[in-house]
């Protein structure tokens, strides 16, 4: 029945039903589509790194953002996070680094 494993920033965990809580299809894909949307704004914004040679990912680097706030993929979320989830992305358009 509970079938994700979640963890939040203040280590706790939190098991989250697959077909009850975790974002619902459409919101996924708003999600994904405001990541590609972003990262495309903001890759040239990224600093350079010397891990990366031939540049940053974009979006790897919002998608780890996500992870490192949430403690999850976006696709694990809690749908009634969604809102929050956008300003996050908004907030990541304004600050990329």
């Amino acid at each position: 029945m509970w079938d994700r494993v979640c963890s939040h920033k203040n280590f706790t965990r939190v098991i989250f039903s697959w077909w009850n809580i975790t974002l619902n299809e459409d919101n996924r894909k708003k999600i994904w589509n405001k990541v590609q949307l972003i990262g495309d704004e903001i890759q040239s914004l990224l600093k350079p790194s010397p891990f990366h040679p031939r540049g940053r990912n974009a979006y790897a680097h919002i998608a780890l953002s996500i992870k490192d706030k949430y403690g999850c993929s976006y696709k694990d979320i809690p749908d009634d996070q969604y809102e929050e989830v956008i300003l996050f992305l908004e907030n990541l358009r304004k600050n990329p680094n």
